[in-house]
């Protein structure tokens, strides 16, 4: 696990603060949080609005700026920028500019403020239970503490809302699909199980065209990928498709 990452897990509780609670923190645009990073998340979001600030498909973005793996905990594709160099720079910093500053990642734009979902203990359910956004203040170590913001102010600069319902419906999808991959992890050979991942990972995060509304093909995406999931869970259990 990348480092910061680390950091955040063991210290999630003393990290959290409120929508409305203060935080003192001024960005400089010094580039020093675009180095030394491994963690540069992607969501099926941040894909699409990158590639599409670059006159790129969602595909061609991923091929030249990212790079996919299986989440430990997830075990779904969790696609990141790919960091380059002895520094490990964002691959989209250039001249100690991000090039697609108006449109950049959730976890940049957010910085130094993260969020996550509180899991309920019985994730059998925890696709339909209501899921709550939780927020924390990272310690940066860039910037200065000259400016005050709240969560809510600072997320909204950044035309963000704390109770993000892109965000919400893409971690109820990956409880969906950790219940369901879980099981097929036991049943499928590896190289089914590969197939599985190859295809949730180009319908959740790369089936979109650019030109059109994101919402409504997120919406699709999704349904399909669960169709997908449910699939596979039949032919693992020897259920014969429907011939109707």
């Amino acid at each position: 696990m990348d480092e910061r990452l680390k950091y955040i897990a063991e210290n999630y509780e003393q990290m959290k603060i409120g929508p409305d609670d203060p935080f003192h923190f001024r960005c400089k645009e010094c580039g020093k949080c675009c180095i030394h990073r491994e963690d540069i998340l992607l969501s099926p979001y941040d894909l699409f609005r990158a590639a599409r600030e670059l006159g790129m498909t969602t595909v061609e973005f991923y091929k030249q700026y990212c790079e996919g793996y299986i989440g430990q905990d997830s075990r779904l594709t969790i696609i990141r920028l790919m960091p380059q160099g002895s520094v490990r720079r964002c691959p989209l910093l250039k001249n100690h500019h991000c090039m697609i500053h108006k449109v950049k990642p959730a976890v940049c734009a957010m910085f130094p403020v993260g969020r996550g979902v509180a899991i309920p203990k019985d994730k059998t359910s925890a696709e339909n239970a209501e899921l709550q956004i939780q927020y924390i203040l990272q310690p940066p170590a860039c910037g200065d503490r000259s400016e005050t913001h709240t969560v809510r102010e600072w997320l909204a600069s950044f035309g963000m809302d704390v109770e993000d319902p892109i965000f919400l419906q893409w971690q109820r999808f990956i409880l969906f699909a950790h219940n369901k991959i879980v099981k097929l992890e036991k049943q499928l050979e590896p190289t089914e199980m590969n197939h599985c991942w190859n295809l949730l990972a180009y319908c959740a995060y790369m089936n979109y065209e650019t030109g059109k509304e994101f919402s409504p093909q997120f919406e699709e995406n999704l349904a399909t990928a669960r169709k997908l999931l449910e699939a596979y869970e039949r032919a693992a259990q020897g259920v014969q498709p429907d011939a109707g």
